[in-house]
Order: C-alpha cells, then structure tokens, then sequence
C-alpha cells in the first residue's frame, strides 16, 4: 500500500462531487437522510466549502489512483481541527487506507491540539475505526431520524 494525500485544487471539486456521491450512496440508501448525507450534496456545496478560507480539501491516492478526498476545516484560534467529511470510494474499503489518511494528515497539521469529527451512530464499523484512532465519543449525540444518530468524536493530541 502506497498511500499520499494531495491538497486538491479547485478545477478537482467535480471529481470530489462524483466520488463523494458514490462513497456514500449505500449510507444515503440505507438511512434516506436526504438533508444531512454527503451523498446528497451538490457540486455548488463543495464548490462553496473550498471557497471557504478554513477549509483545505485533500485527494487520497493509493498506488497513484484517486481513491477518495477528505476536508479539513481549520479552526486556529482555538486550535481545532475538523475532518468533515472523509471518504474512500467503495472499492477500495478495508485496506487500512482511511487509517493511513489520518496519520498523514495528523504529521500535516501537526501542531494541532485537537481533533473532531461525526459519524453515524449505527455505522458500527466507523465507529469502530475512530475509536482505533484514539478518538472519544464527546457525549454529544443528534438524532436524525428513528433509523439515524449522529455521534461526535474529538482526539486530544
């Protein structure tokens, strides 16, 4: 496994849009949560993140293919980090590749002191991974649907 992260660039954000659509079609499927799922946003809605001056966008390669992106969102005052969202295409689930993501990006960012990001409650398996990374269920929960809860995750570096 050959794993790197590339700041992305603007002209890549319909490539970011086409791989998130499909990184989260079965979630997208599975819970119908529409107004909150990546799987449902726009071009226009990643085109306006990029935009935005604390976000930074990174493509995912592995053995040189764009296997997915992740979004960092930069809060340097208080010194907090966000990852909203990652996502590794499909196909190239359970390689280890999401954990060599956040280890780079962690070496990227290194003076970070702390970390989030959410997940879905009933996505055991992310869960799972965040936990493996060393990241905390903060205690703060978002109920979605009967079907879906979101579930906040900090890391303290």
């Amino acid at each position: 496994m050959n794993v790197s992260i590339k700041k992305a660039k603007r002209q890549e954000c319909d490539l970011i849009h086409h791989m998130q659509i499909k990184s989260f079609a079965a979630t997208l499927e599975k819970y119908k949560d529409y107004d909150t799922s990546p799987g449902n946003e726009t071009v226009e809605k990643i085109l306006n993140r990029f935009d935005q001056l604390a976000t930074d966008y990174y493509l995912i390669e592995n053995e040189n293919k764009i296997v997915g992106a992740i979004r960092i969102v930069r809060n340097e005052k208080e010194n907090v980090y966000r990852v909203s969202p990652i996502f590794i295409l499909p196909e190239h689930h359970g390689k280890g590749i999401a954990q060599e993501v956040f280890e780079l990006i962690e070496k990227e960012y290194s003076w970070v002191a702390k970390w989030q990001l959410d997940t879905i409650l009933q996505e055991q398996q992310l869960c799972y991974l965040y936990e493996k990374l060393g990241y905390r269920k903060t205690g703060v929960e978002e109920i979605i649907s009967d079907k879906m809860t979101i579930v906040y995750y900090e890391k303290l570096i």
